[in-house]
Order: C-alpha cells, then structure tokens, then sequence
C-alpha cells in the first residue's frame, strides 16, 4: 500500500538553490542573518546577498564555470553560506566535506569529486596541503587568513561582473555531500537543486518556524542535516542562525542564554546532555523554545525526561537520509500530544511504503520513499543507484520502521550495515578495509554494538600466527588513520570471521553473538 501525506501537495521549486534561500534577502535588509556565537561578529541578510554576489564574481574570474566542483573544508563560521551560496551562483556544484577527515579520506573525497578548488580555514592547512597532491585542485583558498594562501575575503573584492549562468534545476547538481548509503564505501551524493529547494518548502509544512526566531546552529553544515536545516530553511525565511565551530556543552548553553536562542536542532547525544547534565541548571534557558532532534534515534524516554526539565511541550524528532535531501518525515510542533519515540508524519508531497522482505507491503518493513527528494544518484556509480532507487522511482531507505494509526512513522531497526556513532555515519567496510592494512591482523570485521546509550565500532579480530597483539595496538592503529568518530571503541579476538560461501561476511552472525551476551 502505498501511503500518502495528509498536508497539502507543495510547488516543486525548479530555481536554482542560491535564489531559493536568498530570493528575501534584501527585503530582509539588515536584519542578521549569521551570528558567530563566539566573537558575536554578524551578517545581516543584506550583507550576506551582496558577498554571495562578489564571490561568484571572484570565483568566475579565477575560471570556474558551470559543472566544476568546489570543496568545502570548513567547521561552521558566518562565512560558509557566503562560500556555498557564492559558488552555486557560479554554476559550482559544492561537494561538502567533513571537518574531521583525515588528509587520506580527504584525498579520496578530491579525486572522486573532481573537484578543482579546496576552501578551507588554516587551521586545516596541514591536512588540506597533504590531501591535493595528486588532485585536480589547483589552488587551496581560506576563510579566514593565512600566510602564503589567498582569502576567500580577498574575493569579496572583485569588480568583475556578477556571472550570468545558465542552471537546469532539474539536472544540475548543486551539492555534493558523501554517503555511505545502505552498503559500502562513502560515495558521492547528487542532490539538484531542485532537489534541495523543494526539500525545503517541504520541511516548511511540519517544522514551522517564525520569523523572529533564532536557531543555534550547532550540527554542522558539511552534513546534509545541517546544511538543509540549519542554513537553507532558516535563511529562506529570514532568521537569525547563530553558529558555533563545534559543541563543547559550557559554550553552548552559553550561547543558548546570551543568544536568546529559541530553536535547537540537535543530535540524540546533545539531548542526553540536557537532560541529565548538572551544568544546565546554572543557565537561563527560558528563551528556548522548540528542540528537534534527528540523525540518529532518539530514545522516548530520553526525549520525554529532556522536555520536561528544560520546560518545553515535547523533544520532537524528524527523519531522513542524505540521499532524500534529507527530509521525509517531522513531528509536526503544533500537535499538542506528539507520541514518543515516533519520528514524525510524511512530508507532503512524499509518497511511502512499508515492504517486507518477501518484496511485499507490511505493517512492519523497509522504509521506501519516492518524492522530488530523491536524490539523481551517486556519482559515477550507476550499479549502486540502481541498487537504491528501483525503476518505479522507490528509494529503498534500508530501515525497518511501522506507522501508526495517526500516521506516525516510528524506526524500529536496520536492514544497511551503516553504524551510527553520535550522528555520523561509520560504515563497517572501511574500518574492516583499514584493519587488513595491519601486517599483525589476518582477518577482521566491524559492527556497532550498544554502549552508554550510543552505538560504537567494535571489531573482531584474527591475529596473525604467532603474533602478540592487543586491544589497544588495535584502537591505536586505526584511530591514526580514520577521523575520530570512526574509531574502533571496542576489540575482541576471534578464531575466524564468519562469513557466507561467497566471501560476504555474516556480521548478523556477530550481531546475534553479542545479543545472546545482554
């Protein structure tokens, strides 16, 4: 059966992604738009039009043009909208990079991409240095200043004419964002811009957000969660979004209280934290009033005891995936009695089924989505899209979820392999691909397993014959090669993998092993 959404259809947005978000923008004039919630420096709405403007400029003086991609290597600051925004109007596509890569994850990310410029902050030089060589990138810009490298600051100077280019909403990619999808290595994620756009009037429907407002934008914006919500949706309509380079709990409720700040978007972990952290007792939280949580589940009780100590209605949450744009699904925030742990109802102008394994609809089964949404497929991998997204226009989610009477969406396990850690996705293959690059271990597999309410890497290893190995060189070893959220957190010694006839590892095997241990 297919399911449909109970709010009204919306007008798919075929506008590139820049006019989508900043089409207000002068009417907006100057009202602040970026706050950085830690020098209280600011852009105002009209500041942030006229920078996107000069930095198309700049970059189209420096040859960029239509279909050429621009990495972006930042922690959030003000100025990462004005990059973003300033090389779509361009013709860029912005492929987004993690700001925990490693230079080796880096590097692949740069050749995979083709992408022809790096836009970073010195203090990711060292890594970004390290990751270009052998790339397509010809020059490496930054933020904010460093000695040797030009500025992106230096390109709100130009003079050059704004570029007049030609964008196919419909066709032409606007970001590029990496997944790692049901399976596998991080693969390229092609999100049009009509893709984005529309994705953002959908959100609108659920996540109501007013005008006075003020986000704090914590999630960051390489992440498709915090690009689309924390950036695209809010400066559409004309918020102020104030940004902080990475969440340490002291200067975040700092900034929830000086701020005024009256919305959070956050992550499952933040939500623990203000629940039972003794810190947020020291601060004036009153001015919030709405927290979202999404990118990995929440737990009901969690929410509910978070709701109740910082006095607010509900901790709601939302669902979707970086191939969706990312969202299908929120809890509307005008339902006075939203059920907990649900993830939310069916954005409008999204259609769902609910499929067992025997291919046919169930109350209880793989999550399908079709909608403007979906994504154009991954780049260069035309076997793993066509894996994803069937002939009928299905993206296959690889989650497991049942609705409920009210039409309320709850997920409630896992087909894909992925490994959540804090909202990051961890795909086992390539911490399993990092572990056989130890001459010490002859075979290994990795699956997440529950600890202090969160999932973390555990793997299991086989040892080379006659080799002495402990847990430890095994953790030190990967965390030197992989970012930190990816770190192998536990280690246990096996005699043998178990794995299939054809080579595939049986990971439910493991899975099953550490059940039968709680």
């Amino acid at each position: 059966m297919i399911i449909t959404s109970e709010f009204p259809p919306v007008e798919v947005l075929d506008v590139p992604i820049h006019d989508a978000v900043l089409g207000r923008a002068q009417e907006y004039g100057d009202r602040p738009a970026m706050v950085d919630g830690v020098t209280g420096k600011e852009l105002s709405y009209a500041q942030l039009d006229h920078l996107t403007r000069r930095v198309a400029a700049g970059l189209a003086e420096l040859g960029i043009r239509h279909g050429d991609v621009i990495a972006l290597y930042s922690p959030n600051t003000i100025l990462y909208p004005v990059v973003f925004y300033g090389a779509t109007r361009a013709g860029a596509t912005v492929t987004t990079v993690n700001a925990l890569y490693t230079a080796d994850e880096l590097h692949k990310q740069l050749i995979d991409s083709k992408a022809k410029l790096l836009v970073t902050i010195s203090l990711f030089l060292p890594v970004a240095t390290a990751a270009i060589e052998g790339t397509d990138v010809s020059e490496i810009f930054v933020c904010d200043q460093a000695e040797g490298y030009r500025s992106v600051q230096e390109l709100f100077a130009s003079t050059g004419p704004e570029p007049v280019v030609t964008i196919d909403p419909a066709a032409d990619v606007a970001v590029l964002p990496y997944s790692s999808g049901t399976t596998g290595a991080a693969k390229g994620v092609m999100l049009t811009h009509r893709n984005i756009a529309t994705n953002i009037a959908q959100a609108e429907a659920t996540i109501k957000l007013g005008e006075n407002e003020r986000v704090i934008a914590i999630l960051p914006f390489f992440h498709i969660y915090g690009l689309t919500v924390l950036m695209n949706l809010p400066l559409r309509l004309g918020i102020t979004v104030v940004v902080l380079p990475k969440f340490d709990l002291e200067q975040f409720l700092t900034t929830l209280q000086d701020q005024r700040i009256t919305r959070a978007f956050v992550a499952p972990p933040v939500v623990l934290a203000l629940a039972k952290h003794p810190a947020v007792d020291s601060f004036d939280l009153s001015a919030l009033q709405h927290v979202m949580s999404a990118a990995a589940p929440l737990d009901g009780e969690l929410a509910e005891a978070c709701a109740k100590r910082l006095g607010l209605h509900a901790v709601t949450q939302a669902y979707g995936m970086t191939e969706l744009s990312p969202g299908t699904h929120a809890v509307p925030q005008d339902d006075p009695e939203p059920p907990p742990g649900a993830v939310g109802k069916l954005f409008p102008s999204t259609e769902m089924r609910l499929v067992g394994a025997d291919g046919n609809d169930a109350d209880e089964g793989e999550i399908w989505i079709r909608g403007p949404q979906v994504m154009k497929g991954y780049l260069g991998r035309q076997a793993e899209t066509d894996a994803t997204i069937d002939t009928d226009g299905w993206l296959h989610t690889g989650d497991i979820g049942r609705v409920d009477a009210r039409g309320y969406l709850y997920v409630v396990d896992r087909v894909k392999e992925l490994i959540k850690y804090h909202g990051y996705q961890v795909p086992p293959a390539e911490l399993e691909a990092v572990l056989l690059t130890d001459d010490r271990i002859a075979d290994a597999a990795v699956i997440g397993v529950s600890a202090d309410g969160n999932e973390v890497p555990k793997a299991f290893v086989v040892p080379m014959p006659g080799v002495t190995l402990t847990a430890d060189d095994v953790m030190e070893y990967v965390a030197a090669r992989v970012a930190p959220y990816k770190k192998i957190r536990q280690v246990e010694f096996i005699d043998a993998v178990p794995k299939a006839a054809s080579g595939k590892i049986l990971r439910r095997e493991l899975r099953a092993r550490e059940a039968a241990r709680e």
